[in-house]
């Protein structure tokens, strides 16, 4: 998937290239950026933003996974990859430098016709249960999930690409994405449909695929299964807050929600870039292009963690 934007940059020709993020009066060119899906929306809706300042300068962003993210950057292949996971030390070893710009987090979700819903819905399911169906793959029937269900066979769902939701989810079963047991299915969409035609299957994705972007609330299909976070078998009044996008963004915001699976969304390149147009790009998201996070359903990051990016790119 990909999208293209025109954006006016103002910027002067006769300036060497410098890691100042001020805008030099002449300059033309392209910002390529892949990478996770995570992260695609909220770039794109930064890159439509960007165009109403700047017209004139072509940014160029592509899904397809962090780990295609993170590959491309490395072999500058696109000047920014988008990686919705921690970073590595072999990929620092091979001279990546990230920036976190937002952060979000990921849901397990279920069929909206599911024969155990209301249980589901009103009981919770434990990270324990969750460790059961995703890892040792003990727990493999609905009724073992939850006695008022059924004892049909749940049908499992992870991804098939690199990508930063598997690896975050699997990092809260205490595991890897390559432990994840279930069928994989290509990017966050398609996981999410996969869920959505079969009234048995359990998978998980990024809220912003969870959850309508117009109206907020689960999209068409599929329910998120709410998290037992103290494991009692009901959900408490400080757990309830998956009804729509605006309460578990701030239920992120505010902690309540397990770290992973909420994480930190990264632009990484390979070394510190010294493109005029491209740290202008990254400086505007730290700046101006905040305003834009919490309204396209991400949770916008400390004034303090802002500033420190901020100074990352201004130290060299």
């Amino acid at each position: 998937m990909k999208k293209t934007f025109y954006i006016l940059w103002l910027v002067s020709s006769s300036i060497t290239q410098t890691v100042s993020a001020q805008p030099i009066q002449g300059m033309k060119g392209t910002v390529t950026i892949s990478g996770a899906w995570a992260l695609y929306p909220m770039t794109v809706k930064w890159a439509e933003e960007f165009q109403k300042e700047y017209p004139k300068v072509r940014v160029d962003v592509a899904a397809g996974g962090a780990g295609k993210g993170m590959a491309d950057a490395l072999a500058g292949i696109v000047d920014i990859g988008m990686v919705s996971r921690d970073i590595y030390p072999q990929e620092i070893e091979k001279g990546a430098w990230w920036i976190p710009v937002t952060k979000d987090a990921v849901v397990p979700t279920i069929n909206g016709n599911h024969p155990g819903l209301e249980a589901l819905l009103s009981q919770g399911v434990s990270r324990e249960i969750f460790e059961g169906i995703w890892i040792s793959g003990t727990i493999t029937t609905w009724n073992q999930v939850n006695k008022k269900n059924g004892n049909q066979q749940i049908h499992i769902y992870t991804r098939s690409d690199a990508c930063g939701a598997a690896e975050v989810w699997a990092r809260y079963l205490g595991k890897n994405q390559e432990d994840l047991l279930g069928v994989g299915v290509y990017g966050d969409p398609g996981l999410a449909e996969a869920v959505k035609k079969d009234v048995l299957g359990i998978g998980f994705n990024n809220i912003n695929y969870a959850y309508d972007p117009d109206s907020k609330l689960p999209i068409s299909g599929i329910k998120i299964v709410p998290i037992d976070l103290n494991s009692n078998g009901q959900m408490d009044s400080d757990e309830q807050f998956y009804a729509n996008r605006d309460a578990i963004i701030a239920a992120i915001a505010a902690g309540k929600y397990p770290s992973p699976p909420a994480r930190n969304l990264n632009f990484v390149c390979h070394g510190m870039p010294t493109k005029p147009l491209v740290l202008t790009f990254i400086k505007w998201v730290l700046s101006s292009g905040q305003k834009f996070v919490t309204e396209s359903g991400y949770i916008t990051l400390s004034e303090q963690k802002l500033q420190e990016q901020l100074k990352k790119i201004e130290a060299k």
